[in-house]
């Protein structure tokens, strides 16, 4: 298993429709010259952004968190620019990219460091062989203060691994509960 280059991510992006849309190189600054948390193809890895759909976790309904009769009232929905995550809380939010992954990779996310030196963890589950969707993001604030996550912005890279052999049983054949999932999806059962 090997991780797979820029040259691989950009054929791959090209020819098969892995990442859509996809950004060439990597965005510093918007149309206006601003700054921002990059995005786009890095040398071994694509970074992500994050939609500007959000789920904030809230605990005004005294519900019990459990994954397998997950409360939706859990959350409250926010559409901004930004998301303000209360302190020791967190947000679900997706990527802007949908992915489509082949069936030799599997493919693993890493949050940038700009969040991660600001105590903001980005958690996301590997993407599995044939697996496609947009990912859904997990921010967890571990601050004691409010955190802001910026929409439309790199949020977190995703590696590339080839394996040498193809598996047997990918997520698409074992018609994986999240195929094909759009906006931000919460746990399923």
């Amino acid at each position: 298993m090997t991780i797979k280059s820029d040259h691989w991510i950009r054929r791959m992006a090209a020819a098969q429709g892995m990442i859509e849309p996809f950004e060439y190189g990597q965005v510093k600054a918007n149309d206006e010259g601003e700054r921002l948390i990059s995005y786009g193809t890095s040398s071994y890895g694509y970074d992500v952004r994050c939609s500007d759909e959000f789920k904030v976790f809230t605990n005004i309904h005294s519900a019990i968190v459990d994954p397998k009769a997950f409360d939706e009232k859990s959350f409250v929905d926010v559409k901004s620019d930004v998301c303000i995550i209360p302190p020791n809380s967190f947000a679900l939010a997706r990527t802007v990219e949908y992915f489509r992954i082949p069936r030799d990779v599997l493919t693993i996310c890493l949050g940038k460091s700009t969040y991660a030196r600001c105590g903001i963890i980005v958690n996301v589950t590997p993407l599995e062989p044939e697996w496609e969707g947009h990912v859904t993001l997990e921010f967890s604030n571990t601050t004691n203060l409010p955190a802001k996550i910026y929409a439309n912005e790199g949020v977190a890279q995703m590696l590339f691994f080839q394996s040498d052999e193809v598996c047997d049983v990918s997520y698409r054949d074992r018609q994986g509960k999240y195929m094909g999932q759009r906006g931000v999806t919460l746990p399923k059962t």
